[in-house]
């Protein structure tokens, strides 16, 4: 059993207050605000966070089903977009997925994805988002 533990600190009141996320292994340590979160402000925010680990938890279990498939990849290149809206609630998460593989065919590979969406752990991790989107493609 894998477990990891990443770390945040919060100092102010929401509207003028500011803090740091920390991710394990001193990989990345960086400021966070409500402007950040909210609007367009420097630095990250928590649903960035979530999109990243998102698109690399998608991107890795893709891989794996097409490994498995006997079909590695070359390359997955996966982006996605997380929506908040009210509530804060996260409404929607978009994953826009490029895969560079021979052998597969587009139905193929649209099989494999959806199943990727459903099983990787992050998405079981995100089950309580009310939409989320997979748009995939062959990349030559």
């Amino acid at each position: 059993m894998a477990t990891t533990k990443s770390h945040a600190v919060w100092q102010g009141s929401l509207k003028e207050g500011k803090g740091t996320m920390t991710l394990p292994k001193g990989n990345y340590t960086g400021p966070f605000t409500r402007a950040s979160r909210f609007e367009n402000g420097e630095g990250t925010n928590p649903e960035e966070l979530i999109g990243a680990a998102h698109a690399g938890c998608y991107s890795m279990f893709l891989s794996a089903l097409l490994s498995n498939n006997e079909t590695p990849p070359e390359k997955v290149e996966t982006t996605a977009t997380v929506t908040i809206g009210d509530g804060p609630t996260i409404t929607k998460i978009e994953l826009v997925t490029k895969v560079k593989v021979a052998g597969v065919s587009e139905a193929e590979l649209k099989d494999l994805a959806q199943k990727a969406k459903e099983g990787c752990p992050v998405s079981k991790a995100l089950a309580s988002v009310n939409e989320i989107t997979l748009d995939v493609s062959l990349v030559s």
